[in-house]
């Protein structure tokens, strides 16, 4: 039987603790074969962003002597968008992460971990984006398992849905105090910005971006309130933006090229 091929892709470098652990778990299992496609650096909160006014290089890693994957000096839609060219084959699924920080509520729209999956199912690949609610030093081995799992079952169901991908946000939380799973939607909670404002050495005036995390509305099986209070989030999305509901709102305005 021939192996699934997994393409393993983040928006925080190929250096990040998070998706070391997708390898380490997603190369164990005899049925996978795991390519690495990662940015050379951090490249959060570029959404998704890709680039075409400069060349993108891609150079091999290795570890411990063993090819690991590529690095590209681009963004996380780059990575995906250059598969074919370094693998040569379309993946039979894409998993985006272990995100450093949760991916929920507005937030998804700047998030290049999302971007990155988002790509995938541009170009018909299933994809799942998968983030872990903590911007510390953390333990990745729950949301590494896990995002397995969903994968096996990915297969299982054989695939997604055309053009949806799973966005996947886990509470910084012992596996043994996650309290379950939740299927959610996407909550409307995102940053309230401020900036700080400073000086450089040269009499220069520069913002810094800083702010908060505020939920605006009540909680409705949103992403956002599930990772608060300990749950799993898995939240179905696609990047069709269209407004259904207001279209027949916007035909009464009756709009014409006269006037």
């Amino acid at each position: 039987m021939k192996k699934k091929l997994i393409l393993l892709t983040n928006d925080d470098g190929i250096e990040a603790e998070g998706i070391n652990a997708l390898y380490k778990v997603f190369s164990q299992e005899k049925n996978y074969d795991v390519r690495v496609i990662a940015p050379q650096f951090e490249r959060s909160a570029v959404g998704h962003g890709i680039t075409v006014f400069d060349p993108i290089w891609v150079k091999k890693e290795f570890r411990n002597g063993k090819f690991y994957g590529f690095v590209v000096n681009g963004t996380p839609a780059d990575c995906v968008k250059l598969y074919n060219e370094l693998i040569g084959e379309k993946p039979d699924l894409l998993v985006s992460g272990i995100n450093r920080g949760s991916n929920i509520g507005e937030n998804i729209i700047y998030s290049g971990t999302v971007s990155a999956a988002t790509e995938g199912i541009c170009n018909d690949i299933p994809s799942i984006a998968v983030s872990l609610d903590s911007y510390i030093d953390t333990d990745y081995s729950f949301a590494a398992k896990f995002s397995k799992k969903i994968s096996d079952l990915v297969f299982k169901n054989n695939g997604l849905p055309p053009k949806m991908l799973l966005n996947i946000n886990i509470p910084d939380l012992p596996e043994h105090k996650i309290k379950g799973i939740k299927i959610t939607r996407q909550s409307d909670a995102r940053f309230k910005d401020f900036f700080l404002k400073r000086t450089d050495p040269r009499g220069r005036d520069y913002y810094w971006m800083d702010g908060e995390f505020v939920e605006i509305t009540h909680c409705n099986d949103s992403d956002y309130c599930a990772v608060r209070d300990g749950y799993v989030s898995i939240t179905p999305i696609h990047y069709d933006m269209t407004d259904y509901s207001k279209l027949e709102f916007l035909k009464e305005w009756e709009i014409k090229l006269d006037g």
